[in-house]
């Protein structure tokens, strides 16, 4: 049996114990952890091996049940025919230690349904701009029913109105049906309405907005999984970084641009209607309050789109992305600071039409907590696309090669027990089911293991403990960063087969390992 296989011995992101999950006093027997080029600091040489070989009765030495091989964490649950392949080898060290990990790569921000991912959302509220912050963590390609009210596809990208939506547009029909109240008394109740119509007319231009920025990464062939329009504005949610800071300028830009475009098509559209009535009192409501989003969008820090603009203009000069994250969001956290001190002071002074000394308590109060709320969001968005930055400069850390445990060939038919006597013999940590001619058709999955008693482990085939391999399942073993999150994203598994570039099978790489080294990545500082 050849268990061999290239010049490392990759292992994964954590070697944690499995004992705990059934005998404590189980020995743990096995080849001892080799390291390869690639391989990462292990927290023990002992921890995880693989139980011994059987007794000469046929059963099995007295080990822990969770002291098993392979990379599993879960069950996955579709069984397709799996591709062809060569013959399996080796690599990595000898383990086991089921996790409840998620049965795809790791999303451990999920923000949004994780945040930024990945790598990147795009924020626009309504009175703020970009903020890329979702980690490139795994994730549907189809927003789940969290997504809110599907309203259309335009450009082909789904749009949500969230259940957050309707609490704000209550609030602007009841705040700006007060304000018609003394414009047009007239309308009595009715007020209400053209309030509720002035909402929907609002968001309808914040959605413009986020269509902009969709647009200008759809043109960079930059993948954009929805827009999502919230309680403060909308949220674009594009996926990847761009490239150079000249598009990450434009990408911002347009934003912004097309909100003041929209105040002056309702500027021109309101010269000709009389001030006094319906129609006049709404155009010139939409032409301010897409002025007011133009102009606050354009304050250059993060997570506004002025902010992403700033950050551009720092990675062009300086030529390092991560200086322009960390100019634009300090910028941001200062901007939130006088958000916060500065609106309330605004409009009680009459600067911003808030009524001078007139202003009542209530009024106070209210401009205070919405500084509040808008310095809270500008502040945390700041912060996280700091957390963000530096997730995407550790990415490249994620390697299939020197993430990928060491397996062992095994046919359909062969006792458990049997099985892993070989994977401990070999110093294995997985086990590959193959056919009669050696080609790999399943995973063995770990955690299936786990739930076999361990007097039953000499009658249990492991073909009935396996996941089929599907063409998703194959990854190859030169992947990296967030080209192997999007492999794994793609398709959602426990463990999967890494094959070098000539098909050679290089052993099995776990989504939990993936999940923990990508955990460890994201509490190290940035160089």
């Amino acid at each position: 049996m050849d268990v061999s296989g290239g010049s490392g011995q990759p292992r994964s992101g954590d070697d944690r114990p499995a004992e705990d999950a059934a005998d404590p006093t189980a020995p743990a027997t096995g080849p001892t952890d080799h390291r390869g080029p690639g391989a990462r600091e292990n927290t023990s040489e002992e921890e995880g091996s693989v139980p011994p070989a059987p007794r000469p009765n046929g059963t099995p030495a007295d080990h822990s049940a969770a002291d098993t091989p392979s990379g599993a964490g879960q069950p996955a649950a579709d069984r397709t025919a799996g591709p062809s392949g060569s013959r399996p080898t080796g690599h990595g060290t000898p383990s086991a230690a089921p996790d409840p990990a998620s049965p795809a790569a790791p999303d451990p921000a999920e923000p949004d349904r994780h945040a930024s991912g990945t790598p990147g959302q795009h924020h626009s509220f309504a009175h703020s701009g970009i903020a890329k912050g979702r980690p490139p963590g795994p994730r549907p390609k189809e927003p789940g029913p969290g997504g809110g009210i599907l309203m259309g596809r335009p450009f082909g990208v789904p749009v949500y109105v969230a259940p957050s939506w309707f609490l704000v547009a209550a609030l602007i029909t009841w705040v700006f049906g007060g304000q018609l109240d003394r414009v047009l008394p007239e309308l009595g109740a009715a007020r209400y309405l053209v309030s509720l119509f002035f909402a929907v007319a609002f968001y309808a231009s914040v959605l413009v907005h986020e269509l902009a920025h969709t647009v200008a990464a759809i043109r960079f062939k930059l993948p954009v999984r929805r827009i999502q329009l919230q309680f403060f504005g909308g949220v674009s949610e594009i996926e990847k970084e761009a490239e150079t800071p000249g598009r990450e300028f434009v990408l911002a830009f347009v934003g912004p641009l097309l909100s003041l475009v929209l105040a002056g098509l309702f500027y021109l559209a309101m010269k000709p209607v009389e001030p006094g009535t319906v129609p006049g009192v709404l155009l010139a409501g939409l032409m301010i309050s897409n002025l007011i989003v133009a102009i606050f969008n354009f304050l250059p820090g993060l997570p506004l789109d002025g902010g992403r603009m700033l950050r551009a203009v720092v990675w062009k000069i300086t030529g390092k992305p991560m200086s322009g994250t960390i100019a634009a969001a300090w910028v941001g956290r200062a901007l939130a600071v006088s958000v916060l001190i500065g609106l309330p002071l605004l409009n009680s002074s009459g600067v911003l039409g808030g009524g001078g000394e007139d202003a009542g308590g209530m009024d106070t109060v209210t401009d205070a907590l919405l500084a509040a709320i808008l310095a809270a969001i500008i502040w945390t968005g700041a912060g996280n696309s700091l957390r963000m930055a530096r997730l995407r400069e550790h990415l490249p850390e994620l390697r299939a090669r020197t993430l990928t445990r060491r397996a062992v060939p095994v046919e359909n038919d062969t006792p458990l027990s049997e099985a892993l006597r070989r994977a401990n013999a070999a110093g294995a940590r997985a086990l590959v089911v193959v056919d009669a001619d050696g080609t790999p058709v399943s995973l063995v999955r770990e955690a299936a293991i786990v739930g076999v008693p361990e007097h039953r482990r000499p009658w249990v085939a492991v073909s009935g403990l396996a996941q089929d391999l599907t063409d998703g399942m194959r990854v190859s073993a030169e992947l990296a960063g967030e080209d192997l999150l999007d492999v794994l994203r793609a398709t959602p598994a426990t463990e999967y087969l890494v094959v070098e570039e000539t098909g050679e099978i290089y052993g099995v790489l776990s989504a939990a390992d993936v999940e923990r080294a990508f955990v460890r990545a994201m509490a190290r500082p940035a160089p």
